[in-house]
This record gives structure tokens, sequence and C-alpha cells, in this order.
């Protein structure tokens, strides 16, 4: 709580007539020029207290008195007036002294009212103000009332110079603030163009890099498409090619000589060698277009390492050891098995391939993370290394590290880029750490237990309510429609492939047949549009051709399950179609596609 202020009364007197309220002011003149109360401060406090005293001249009992108060911020003057009965001080008078004194208090009872307005004196010596005060009044003369308007006329004068000053200060400002703004609007349409031109460079920006990535993407596409093509005619000859030599070989042969058996042996050699070249590249096309499932299950990792030890010893040259070791503990692994084994397989064989001298090894760990259990096989070699700058590349599809040291190590740069995408494909991660001259060290690290998949939509009640066939050929029409009958309630033929778009966009089947061979637009143009528009995107399609299954184009068709149209049924289109459906059990012979995209179903791309 604040401390009440200590008051070191000055000057007191009756106010009894205007020559008494003339001397007041003058004495309060005195002890504000005392005070170092000067100027505009001093003549605000003067008028107020002369006015008020005018005003309640007549009032009976009428004092004013003169004091210093001194509290903890500081020292002020006050002027009080007090007088005997209760009135109120002119409504005029009290708010010009409001707006002008620093302090104004109207007595409670009505007598009395006291101005203030602070010094510039500070409070920690009280007594010294108070005398310099009183020894100013000492020197106030009687009252000359032409002496007094010469005075007020003159602090008036003083009064109005100080204002005009400040009024030309403040025209000043204000032309400075005027200019300033100018300035400030100019600046302000500068940066408004130049961000408009940056938006508009921004925008052309962000269009030709949404072209650069449809082309980046068509050209993925296309080479998706044309490994999986080229995968496709390159397996039957090798595989024939296989086929053959194992019949040169087999003991009930013709009899061959040790030379012809020698080439023989060779040439199944590197059948085999091509033909796991092309599996390689098949599974890369269909992970990289998400057709490539894994099928989760179990794993006995005693068996596995076993197999891992068998199959890679044969790949070991003279003077490096490789080194499987057994894992410890039971197995709660559960995983694609082929896909794992084939990671760990292409990273033994590269880590094989660059070390001429000292050992190879294959270690697992167990470790606890979040919750949850994973599994770390650790391959470290001790061979030619990889440049700090190249780690990463090495997982570029086709790159492979330059330098003295790998000649003479044939690749095709597949096989970590393959690795690693088939880990991820397992929800796990494959990371090399490497120096050149002192061996590499790979990690593969897989969950215990995989992601949690979506689950899958339970196919539709049989038969369903509308179907759309797209086909030109009336003959295949008429053969298939007592199946159509069987699987929809409601079906609609469309013979003009012109106007299928449109017609499915408007009956919105619960499901679509496509014959591929037809007049531009072709079942594969038709497909993409149903793909390429957010209200058809979902619709389950099948896909019916009269052609050879061998020769679709099965990457354009992704996922799609093709079905010959002669003797297929209603069951082999609603297996098509609903995968799982009541009336699809027991599915079809026809050479159906491998499946569709992981965690899709049929026709949903």
């Amino acid at each position: 709580m604040n401390e009440a202020p200590v008051r070191y009364e000055l000057y007191a007197t009756a106010l009894d007539d205007q020559k008494s309220v003339l001397m007041l002011r003058r004495c309060l003149q005195a002890v504000c020029r005392a005070a170092g109360v000067r100027g505009q401060a001093l003549v605000r406090m003067v008028t107020v207290l002369s006015e008020a005293g005018q005003d309640l001249l007549r009032t009976p009992g009428l004092s004013g008195h003169l004091s210093l108060a001194v509290a903890a911020h500081g020292i002020r003057v006050e002027a009080r007036l007090d007088w005997a009965e209760p009135r109120s001080l002119s409504p005029r008078i009290a708010a010009a002294a409001e707006r002008l004194l620093d302090a104004v208090t109207l007595a409670p009872d009505g007598r009395g009212v006291l101005f203030a307005q602070r010094t510039s004196l500070a409070a920690d010596r009280p007594d010294d103000a108070a005398v310099a005060c009183r020894a100013a009044l000492h020197t106030v003369d009687g009252v000359d009332l032409e002496e007094v308007l010469r005075l007020q006329n003159r602090n008036l004068l003083a009064a109005l110079d100080e204002s005009r000053g400040q009024q030309e200060e403040l025209t000043r400002l204000n032309a400075e603030l005027e200019e300033t703004n100018s300035g400030v609007v100019a600046m302000y349409s500068e940066l408004a163009r130049e961000l408009e031109e940056t938006n508009s460079g921004v925008v052309a920006l962000y269009a030709e890099l949404e072209d650069k990535s449809r082309q980046l993407r068509l050209a993925s596409e296309s080479k998706t498409r044309f490994w999986a093509n080229v995968s496709h005619e390159l397996r039957s000859p090798i595989n024939s090619v296989i086929a053959l030599a194992r019949l040169l070989l087999a003991p009930d042969s013709q009899e061959l000589t040790a030379e012809q058996r020698q080439q023989v042996t060779m040439i199944s050699a590197s059948g085999t060698t091509v033909l796991a070249l092309v599996e390689e590249l098949l599974d890369v096309a269909k992970a990289e277009s998400g057709r490539l499932d894994p099928h989760h299950a179990p794993v006995d990792l005693r068996t596995l390492h076993h197999l891992l030890r068998g199959t890679m010893q044969g790949m070991t040259r003279e003077g490096v050891r490789l080194r499987v070791e057994d894992p410890q503990g039971e197995s709660a692994l559960v995983t694609d098995e082929v896909i794992l084994t084939r990671v760990l397989r292409n990273v033994l064989s590269n880590a094989l391939k660059f070390t001429e001298h000292g050992e190879v090894s294959l270690t697992l760990t167990r470790e606890r993370r979040a919750d949850e259990d994973w599994y770390v096989w650790t391959v470290q070699d001790t061979g030619v290394g990889i440049p700090e700058d190249q780690l990463d590349k090495v997982f570029e599809e086709f790159y492979q590290v330059r330098g003295v040291h790998q000649r003479g190590r044939a690749g095709t740069g597949l096989g970590l880029p393959y690795a690693r995408r088939l880990t991820a494909l397992l929800g796990g991660r494959l990371a090399l750490t490497s120096r050149p001259g002192h061996g590499t060290r790979a990690t593969v690290e897989l969950p215990a237990v995989p992601p949690a998949q979506p689950a899958a939509s339970p196919p539709p009640a049989l038969p369903i309510a509308s179907l759309v066939i797209v086909d030109d050929d009336p003959a295949s029409l008429a053969a298939l429609r007592s199946a159509l009958h069987e699987l929809a309630r409601h079906h609609t033929e469309v013979t003009d492939s012109g106007q299928a778009l449109e017609t499915i966009r408007r009956v919105r089947p619960d499901a679509v047949l496509l014959d591929l061979m037809m007049p531009s637009p072709d079942g594969y143009a038709l497909l993409s549009a149903l793909d390429a528009d957010p209200d058809t995107r979902g619709l389950p399609v099948a896909v019916l051709t009269s052609a050879d299954l061998a020769e679709v184009d099965r990457a354009r068709l992704r996922g799609r399950t093709v079905l010959p149209k002669s003797g297929v049924g209603a069951a082999d289109l609603a297996a098509a179609l609903f995968p799982g459906s009541a009336l699809g059990d027991g599915g079809s012979d026809s050479g159906p596609d491998p499946g569709p995209e992981p965690g899709k179903g049929v026709g949903r791309p």
C-alpha cells in the first residue's frame, strides 16, 4: 500500500477580494519557479488556480493554501482552495483543470478542491526544496494590478510562442510523415509488382515442372513395360535352351564326348544365369508397378541360413572364406521367405564378387525397437570397399562404381537396387557402410511381424445390379449373354468403343467387361481413360480377348485379369471381377494374370 505524502505548508491566505486572489497567484508563480515548474506547466497551474479563485470569490470562508507534497515518486506543488459551505466547482473550470494539470481532487464534502503539478525535484531532499520555496515567497512584492496584467500578458505571449513552435514542429512532422507514407506506398507498389512477376514465374516454372514430371512418369512407365515385355519374351527361349541342355546331359540321352559335355554344361549354366537375371528384371518391373505381392508366413531361420550356406559356397573364390552363422533361439519371424532369400542372396553375392581374400560373414541379431521385435542381418566383407560419395549411387539401377579395383567384375548394376526394393516391400530397410580398402558392411533390417495390410473389401452379393460389356463382335456378345444374365440383373452392350466411356459414366455400373481388340480406341486406351477418371477409377474391370493370351501386354492392364472369349462362363467372370465371391468359387483355368496390385482388388488400380 502507498504511504500518504508528507506535506510542507508554504503559504495560506483568506480570499475575500480580487487583490487577494492575485496575490495567491503571484505566490504560486514564485513557488513553481523555485520548485522547477516552468513554461507551459507553470502557466497552466497558475491560470487554473486564478480562474477557480475568481469563480469562488464570493463563497463564504474562502481561503487559499500552497504546499509541497513529498512522496516516493517525487515532489509536486499543490494549491488548495477551501470554503465553508458545500458547493461545486464550475464544470468548465473542473474540466479544464482535469485536462491541464497532473492531479485534481475535489473534497468529498464539497468544501474544497486540490490542484497539483509534478516538479523535476527528487524526493531525497525535500527540506531543501521547502526552504527554497519559502525563500522565493519572501521576494514577492505587493500586488500592482497593472503589473499583474503585464505579467499575465507576458506569460500568455510566452505560452502562445511555445504553442506556435509546437504547431510548427507538428506541421514539419506531418510533412515528414506524408513523405514517408509516399515512400512506403511506392515501395509497396514496387514490391507488389515484383511479387506479381515472381508469382508469374513460379506458375510458369510449376507448369514446366509438372510437364517434366509427367514426361518422367511416362518414361518410367515405358521402361517398366519394356522390362516386363522383354523379360517375358526372353524367358521362353531361355527356358528352352536350359531344357534342351538338360536333355543332352541326361543319363539316358545319347553319349556325348567330354568336350561336348563340358560345352553343354557351360550352355546350361549360362542359361541359368541369364534366366536368373530375367527373373530379377521381372521382379523389379512388378515391384515398380506395385504388382509384386509378398506372401507372409512363419520362416524357419535355421533352414534359411543352411540353404544360403550351401548355395553361396560355390561362388566363393580361392582364398575367401564364407561364414554363415546359425541363428540363436526360436524364430518368430513372419515374412515372405522367397523374397527374403533373394535379398540375402543378392547381398552375399555382391560381397563375394568384390572380395579377393579374407572373409564374408553373415550374422543375425534380434533387437527390440519401440515395442516391436526386429531382425537384423549383417553381411561383412573384406573386399575392395566403396567410396563414401558413391554409397547412395550404388542403389541406382544399372550403376556400377568406377575405379581400377572394380575392373574385371561383371555385373548389371541391378543387384543392390533390386535387394533394397524387395526389402522395402517387406517393410524393412537395407543400408551400406564402407571404406575403400577396408571392406563393406550391409545391414538388412526386417520387422518380426509384417506391417498391417488394409482389410480387403468384401465381395458384392451376386448377381450384381448392373454390368457394361464393351465388344464390337456380335457373335461374341451372343455367346456371352447367358453368362451375363447369370452374373448381373441388368447389362448394357456397347459395340462402338467411341461411346463406351460416356456410357459407363452415364450408367455407373458395378463392373465392366472390356474387349481388347477393337477399332480405335482399343481396350488398352479405354482402360487408361477409365483409370484417369476419378469417377470410374475404382470400377472392377475384366479383360476379354480372342487373341493368344501370351501376346497380351499385361503391363498396360495394371493387374486386370485376362480371359479368353471362348468357353468363359459366369463363374469365370465373377472370379475375375470379384475374387472370393460365392458365384466365382472354383475359378477358371483360363490363364488369369498373376494377381492384382498389393492391397487392391482386381480391376482397382
